[in-house]
């Protein structure tokens, strides 16, 4: 009789074993590429609360879209190329060191893609760098991707008054966590610090800064940065945002305004169908503007939306505008 009982439980801990190699062997090949990118399921859910927006997740997105130049580049700096199905709104050129990442993910549309298109892609995730991606005019609210079972992250950064660089590290960590890459995401800032540091260890020490207009767009008036990132980036390039006491991210201000306050340069933000040397030949022929220090010594300075925006090219940003501003010393 015992050695019945014995044979049986012998059995039974061969078929087991042979159970458990069997499913190690049918591992589904999407388990194998989530593997190799560093995308192996962590234990526990993940709740980020997400200006007012609950995310809670069990599992990583699969399916995501980036729907703005900042934060696809944040996408592709994280190496997450291969779990998006689609990425919009590019502002200029995309960085070159991800060019080649890009290159691997359909782009949906010039601008925001349409709510049919994001099903279509049975999307997952939704990353939107402005906004403007969740509103009626954009793709759809986040409550109404909700109910789709779509995810979506808004840039708080990207959001807020008087944003800092470690509000863009909040946003890296809060993606990298919601697709379980916290490593990497730890790894991105602080390479991105290192970068900082090295930049701006190169400035020349400034006693007075120089008063700085940003010139977005505008003919009778000029929309212009006020409390948002670039004010952060001119200070940190040594500059004096002559707007920078104006409530709020934008403001449109009257050319008289801007004449007023006698900016020394003026950054030109390149972006959109109007070019940079459309926008600076305005600058020069408008009666009001072109009596600005700035506009008759011709400091002009040249930076691509996407380097101005809440993004991975804050140091590449700070060393073009403490150029511009100091060539002769820096």
């Amino acid at each position: 009789m015992k050695k019945k009982l014995i044979w049986a439980c012998m059995s039974l801990a061969i078929l087991l074993l042979l159970a458990a190699c069997s499913n190690k062997d049918t591992e589904t090949e999407e388990e194998k590429d989530d593997a190799e990118n560093g995308q192996t399921e962590q234990a526990g859910k993940v709740v980020i609360d997400n200006i007012d927006v609950v995310i809670e997740s069990d599992k990583a997105p699969k399916h995501a879209i980036s729907l703005n130049q900042h934060v696809t580049e944040i996408m592709l700096a994280l190496g997450l190329e291969d779990s998006m199905v689609g990425t919009a709104y590019l502002d200029d050129e995309i960085y070159k060191p991800f060019q080649e990442a890009y290159e691997k993910v359909p782009v949906l549309a010039e601008q925001y893609p349409s709510k049919e298109q994001v099903i279509e892609v049975e999307a997952d995730f939704l990353y939107g760098g402005w906004s403007s991606a969740f509103n009626e005019k954009g793709i759809a609210t986040r409550e109404e991707l909700k109910e789709l079972g779509i995810d979506s992250y808004l840039q708080i950064s990207s959001t807020k008054i008087a944003p800092t660089v470690e509000d863009i590290y909040t946003d890296i960590r809060n993606i990298a966590k919601i697709f379980r890459i916290e490593d990497r995401g730890e790894e991105l800032v602080s390479q991105m610090n290192q970068d900082i540091e090295e930049i701006t260890a190169k400035l020349p020490e400034v006693k007075e800064p120089l008063d700085v207009l940003v010139f977005d767009s505008g003919d009778t008036e000029v929309f212009t940065a006020t409390q948002n990132f670039m004010n952060t980036l001119v200070t940190m390039a040594g500059g004096n945002n002559v707007f920078g006491d104006v409530e709020g991210n934008w403001s449109t201000v009257s050319k008289e305004d801007a004449v007023d306050r006698q900016p020394e340069v003026i950054v030109v933000i390149d972006y959109g169908s109007t070019t940079v040397e459309q926008k600076i030949n305005f600058l020069k022929s408008d009666p009001a503007l072109s009596q600005t220090p700035a506009v008759q010594n011709e400091k002009f300075v040249t930076l691509p939306l996407s380097a101005a925006s809440e993004g991975v090219r804050v140091a590449e940003a700070v060393e073009i505008l403490a150029k511009g501003f100091y060539p002769d010393v820096y």
